[in-house]
């Protein structure tokens, strides 16, 4: 007897201790076939560099339909990953029905989403987001990302996928401080702030800002030069105006000492203004003076323009109803949609970019290592300049025969040890320190200024990549902060952004469809089987007694 009791004295404790164990150790195998469940290396650093409490209230409390369910645990989960991490990371879900009024005074907007459930739509509002909060500092999460050209489900699937960088994009903003240094340049009719605003807005999260010209190197080259010197990339947004010889060497020379550079150039003047006001224009060639510029590092900017059948669309007025003018959407080929190649993280993931008025660019050889980031479709091909652009052509059927030579680079990356433009060349004026083989380090060149550019609505800018005529988001804002990040070596978040997630979601139409089928099956399925394990065992029961 006494044995017995100790017996389960032992299996107590042995239970009470196995508790304790795990209640201290926390440990999580991530089996799936992406590891969506598995923290990057990036997320990981972040997390850990963490010193103070970070609250974070997560509006994803309440009764949703089955997806969004989805969403609210794959939050949760990811939450708990990062507090296994860091202890520091609190957290916690809030039903917002009652801080609706105050959410909307944060700039928190709504969603309104529609639901189809056995077969009836109706619309759910909630506010998918989190709000982080460490030291004196407040970010918001958006945790249903914008995809206008997408599914609810696709939507939901880029979301949940999303998370890992959404809530670790933000981390990194609260808890690191700036330290890169970027000179946007205002010299040369680069584009007014108002057209680059929703992007400087973006990465001023990330990085320093400041305008900068070119216009005093000719009274003052050296002082220029060292001023330059002193950022870490320079972005040269659309210019209009020819650059001249010691303006290029000043940026020959940042180049040559290891400063990055984002160049987006229009070698074609065309402009959809123009062409509204009088159904045609003239496109010509743009006189930048910057062709032996980059001929000198590996690539030609092309005098033409790129028609594609993978278009974006233009609003037209098509007619009066009353006073008022009516307006319909048009493909224009003259803008192109351009694929990602998925072939760099500048790249992997992105939606389409759209460009305006794109031209061309050739790579040439010479030692560079050159990357294609974006191309035009298949579809595709080149239109010489100067030539008459018109509207009317919208009516004109295309032959797709004609378009048979596609796949032309938008915008190359390049990377190497460059050479200099000026190199056994008579110098625009005296420089100290002055090099003919630069150090290592990177450029991005866009053969279209407008990648960059916001459309304007009543004054206000939108949001970059948003058509202000179709309201179709284009993957602009994404493609340029990846190539921002990757030029100033913050490859880390950009593999966050295009990591992959597959999600397996319900077919609402065949559920609602079989639903009585596989209720049946439920409940009787389980009967039959309860039924067979009684006549069995009743069966072997009197065989054994009888």
């Amino acid at each position: 007897m006494k044995n017995k009791y100790s017996k389960i004295v032992i299996f107590l404790i042995g239970i009470i201790l196995i508790n304790y164990i795990g209640s201290k150790i926390y440990k999580r195998f991530d089996l799936t076939e992406d590891k969506r469940y598995t923290l990057s290396e990036t997320t990981t650093s972040i997390v850990a560099n963490i010193d103070e409490i970070v609250a974070i209230k997560v509006y994803l409390e309440g009764d949703f339909p089955a997806e969004f369910k989805r969403l609210q645990i794959e939050t949760k989960l990811h939450l708990e990953e990062l507090k296994n991490l860091n202890k520091n990371i609190q957290f916690r879900f809030i039903n917002p029905i009652d801080k609706t009024q105050e959410l909307i005074e944060k700039g928190l907007e709504p969603s309104r989403l529609q639901v189809e459930e056995n077969g009836v739509l109706s619309e759910i509002v909630l506010f998918p987001f989190a709000e982080i909060n460490y030291k004196n500092k407040t970010e918001y999460v958006s945790l249903l990302k914008d995809i206008f050209t997408n599914s609810q489900d696709q939507q939901l699937e880029s979301s949940i996928q999303n998370l890992e960088y959404a809530f670790a994009n933000t981390l990194h903003k609260v808890t690191s401080k700036k330290s890169k240094k970027i000179a946007v340049l205002r010299s040369n009719g680069t584009l007014d702030d108002i057209y680059i605003f929703d992007f400087l807005k973006k990465i001023k999260e990330y990085y320093f800002l400041a305008p900068f010209t070119l216009d005093s190197v000719v009274k003052q080259p050296q002082k220029t030069t060292k001023q330059l010197s002193e950022y870490d990339l320079a972005i040269i947004a659309k210019p209009t105006k020819k650059f001249t010889e010691e303006q290029k060497y000043t940026l020959d020379q940042f180049i040559m000492q290891g400063g990055k550079t984002l160049w987006l150039v229009d070698n074609v003047q065309a402009e959809l203004d123009s062409l509204m006001q009088t159904g045609e224009a003239l496109a010509y060639p743009r006189d930048l003076g910057l062709t032996d510029f980059f001929f000198n590092y590996g690539v030609r900017i092309n005098l033409n323009l790129v028609n594609d059948l993978y278009s974006s669309q233009i609003a037209l007025a098509t007619g009066n109803v009353g006073n008022k003018t009516q307006f319909n959407n048009f493909q224009w080929n003259y803008f192109p949609v351009a694929n990602s190649l998925n072939n760099h993280a500048i790249n992997n993931n992105i939606a389409p970019v759209n460009f305006k008025f794109a031209n061309s660019i050739d790579t040439l050889k010479n030692g560079i290592s050159k990357t294609i980031l974006l191309q035009s479709s298949p579809l595709s091909k080149v239109i010489g300049t100067p030539n008459i652009v018109s509207l009317k052509s919208i009516n004109q059927k295309q032959n797709p025969a004609d378009y048979s030579n596609g796949n032309k680079p938008l915008a190359v990356l390049l990377e190497g040890n460059f050479k200099s433009a000026y190199i056994n060349r008579v110098k625009p004026f005296k420089l100290n320190n002055s090099k003919e083989t630069g150090l290592n380090t990177k450029m991005i060149v866009i053969s279209d200024g407008d990648v960059i550019a916001n459309d304007i609505l009543k004054g206000q800018p939108l949001e970059l990549g948003v058509n202000k005529f179709t309201n179709i988001r284009y993957g602009n804002k994404d493609f340029l902060l990846n190539a921002v990040n990757y030029l100033l070596d913050d490859t880390g978040l950009i593999n966050l952004r295009s990591k992959t997630v597959k999600i397996a979601f319900l077919n609402k139409q065949k559920a609602y469809e079989e639903a009585t089928k596989w209720q049946l099956i439920n409940i009787i399925f389980p009967l039959l089987l309860l039924g067979a394990f009684g006549l069995i065992f009743n069966y072997f029961r009197k065989k054994k007694y009888h």
